[in-house]
């Protein structure tokens, strides 16, 4: 059985948790546009909005950033990427590669960005059942009889279960390379491929044993419905919050 993570629903009586999901997702939707097209300012206000959600939601932040060490090698290459393609004349020259320090500040706000996208991911999902999500994604494609909405909230919903079996199985695979002595390699690329590969695999197969599960137990997409959804005036309070702080976060972009 896969330990608790970060990345699956953390019990709480707040009032992040008890906001309806329909409107916790339209909020995620809608603080993720906004920073995308945010600066460093509005970034800093959003910043600190999440910490202190986070805080008021007891979420564990800390230990998240101890399961996030790998997509910080992410951001790491999205960073020198970024930083060595921006279109600026070079201001400083270190072995031989020319460095523009717009492109410095152009690396550090994409990668500020997403970061801060997949924090707010994590909210979300720590904040919400996963059934509850299931729910929101069938209200949300309803008006769209084109769409399958049951086989994409059923997909989705698998996804949000299926995170901390991914978590468990890199904890897995580490423990396992470390018994081996693999932490004395100095090159960090060999170490990636060498998590990574087997990672991608024993997750593969994983999904494959539960779909074969699922099939073996005649699961269909038409289950028994779980309750109707009721907003309440806290529901619409927080989206108008988030409405204004993404308005004023924009506005001063």
């Amino acid at each position: 059985m896969a330990e608790v993570t970060c990345f699956c629903y953390h019990p709480s009586e707040s009032v992040l948790h008890a906001i309806d999901a329909r409107f916790k997702m339209a909020c995620l939707i809608m603080m993720s546009l906004c920073i995308v097209n945010s600066g460093a300012w509005a970034l800093a206000v959003l910043t600190a909005a999440f910490v202190a959600l986070s805080r008021a939601a007891r979420l564990p932040v800390i230990r998240l950033a101890g399961e996030l060490r790998f997509f910080g090698l992410f951001l790491g290459f999205v960073f020198i990427a970024r930083a060595l393609s921006f279109p600026a004349p070079s201001d400083v020259t270190i072995m031989k590669v020319g460095i523009s320090f717009p492109g410095l500040r152009d690396a550090g706000l994409v990668s500020w960005r997403l970061l801060l996208i997949v924090l707010c991911g994590f909210m979300f999902i720590a904040a919400t059942k996963s059934s509850e999500i299931k729910r929101a994604i069938e209200w949300y494609c309803r008006p769209f009889p084109f769409i399958p909405g049951k086989r994409i909230a059923t997909m989705i919903g698998l996804i949000v279960r299926f995170l901390p079996v991914i978590f468990q199985q890199i904890r897995e695979t580490s423990d396992a390379q470390r018994a081996r002595c693999i932490e004395q390699r100095k090159n960090p690329v060999s170490r990636v491929i060498r998590l990574a590969v087997p990672l991608i695999r024993r997750t593969f197969e994983t999904a494959d044993k539960l779909a074969v599960a699922m099939e073996a137990r005649c699961y269909n997409e038409d289950r028994t419905a779980a309750g109707s959804f009721a907003a309440a005036p806290r529901d619409w309070l927080a989206l108008m919050t988030v409405v204004g702080l993404c308005a004023v976060c924009l506005f001063r972009h």
